[in-house]
């Protein structure tokens, strides 16, 4: 197993088994642990320095995430991208995201705006640089900031998790698939949209996009299978 931990951030700011959970989500993301590729808790917690205890918390974490499957007797593995995964991860967004859009865009102000398209700048910069590891981590910053002013913290729970669930997805989609245009056009048109207050025809360009990705990465993985 890579010692590629040894590099990451101190865990100082969070709790050690958060901040031991991120930096297993991270490797599981950038594609440095594999599809069914063993997490033996002893390696992981030589490689972070810690003890095996936070360990254990981070694995049940990934678990309830469905990046990671822990099965008896065998220990944790990390979870197979599969069709039943992305059916409904993405079904859930396609339902959730639009209510949290239309209910958040008409609260955003011009700085909002000027933020997201910032970080949609960044995100178009960074797709151009084949920069894989920044795709999934903007993605998600840019429909949480247009969700932010929703004012439903239990509905965006809920997204956040799935954004979480599905970024592994999105880096699969926009590396081996030709979304790439197609993403940034669809994300310009939803914040040109919402700045010129057509908040039911953003959500339109949403629903459409969420299912794009759905039936573009349901097409993948059928290829790959």
């Amino acid at each position: 197993m890579s010692t590629a931990f040894k590099t990451a951030p101190p865990f100082s700011h969070r709790t050690v088994a958060a901040s031991a959970a991120d930096a297993i989500r991270r490797k599981i993301f950038d594609g440095e642990l594999k599809d069914g590729e063993p997490l033996r808790q002893d390696l992981l917690a030589a490689e972070f320095g810690i003890s095996r205890t936070p360990i254990r918390e981070a694995l049940v974490q990934l678990e309830a995430e469905g990046l990671i499957r822990i099965e008896p007797h065998k220990g944790a593995v990390v979870r197979e991208a599969s069709v039943a995964d992305i059916e409904e991860i993405f079904e859930l967004r396609h339902l959730l995201e639009p209510v949290l859009l239309e209910r958040s865009a008409p609260s955003l102000a011009a700085a909002d705006f000027d933020h997201i398209e910032a970080i949609l700048d960044e995100y178009s910069a960074e797709l151009r640089n084949h920069n894989v590891k920044r795709w999934g981590e903007l993605n998600t910053l840019f429909h949480t900031a247009l969700y932010a002013k929703a004012e439903r913290p239990q509905i965006r729970a809920i997204v956040d998790k799935l954004l979480t669930a599905s970024d592994r997805y999105t880096r699969l989609q926009l590396l081996h698939t030709d979304g790439l245009k197609r993403a940034e056009k669809e994300h310009a048109e939803i914040v040109t949209l919402c700045r010129k207050r057509k908040f039911a025809a953003a959500a339109d360009v949403l629903r459409s996009h969420i299912l794009v990705v759905k039936a573009s990465l349901l097409d993948f993985v059928a290829r790959r299978g």
